[in-house]
């Protein structure tokens, strides 16, 4: 394959992927938060790593960014962003606030968008495993509220030796709100062979 090339029948494929994580990380979302949740995903594309923050509206927008490692058959990472409104009003849901928070997470809010962070990225590779047959393992999520360039600087400089491309999902959700999200899989070259080859490719 050559480098990251992928057809219109692999993005149908990748897309389904995307689909049904945001079932699954739905269903699991509507139960912490006893409320009907609804997902969808409108977009998934294979971007270049250094195009992802204008995606999200600049390098400056701040953003809350759950970072997880990944190993087994798949070596890499994912990344989970919320702009910083879309989550408050996520951690407001959870914790049954309403009106306007403050502009900083309290200690207890951080924990929560956290478990919210681990709960969608672990719905979308156990959807991703469950297609492909393979093992992937994730590491104990990394919550961190900074400028989008800042944070999307961890992927880069950890697996940009290895490759600089993401498979970026996006979502929308929420009940009476709409929120936006951006899960982004970032595996190496290796394991995007791996990927593919198991969907048939």
């Amino acid at each position: 394959m050559d480098d990251y090339s992928i057809g219109d029948i692999q993005y149908d494929v990748l897309k389904e992927v995307g689909n049904i994580g945001a079932g699954n990380a739905a269903t699991a979302l509507a139960q912490l938060l006893q409320t009907k949740v609804d997902m969808s995903v409108p977009k998934v594309e294979l971007l270049d790593i250094e195009n992802i923050s204008s995606i999200l509206g600049g390098e400056e927008l701040i953003v809350a960014g759950i970072y997880l490692t990944l190993d087994g058959d798949i070596n890499g990472s994912v990344m989970f962003l919320l702009n910083k409104d879309s989550a408050h009003k996520l951690v407001n849901q959870l914790m049954g606030l309403t009106g306007d928070t403050g502009e900083e997470f309290t200690e207890m809010e951080f924990s929560a968008l956290q478990e919210i962070g681990n709960i969608i990225s672990g719905a979308y590779l156990a959807s991703l495993s469950a297609l492909t047959n393979l093992k992937i393992q994730q590491s104990i999520p990394y919550l961190c509220i900074d400028m989008a360039g800042a944070i999307l600087d961890v992927p880069a400089v950890e697996f940009g030796t290895q490759g600089d491309k993401a498979l970026f999902i996006q979502t929308r959700f929420g009940d009476q709100e709409s929120m936006e999200g951006y899960f982004f899989l970032i595996p190496d070259l290796k394991s995007y062979d791996k990927i593919l080859k198991s969907l048939g490719f």
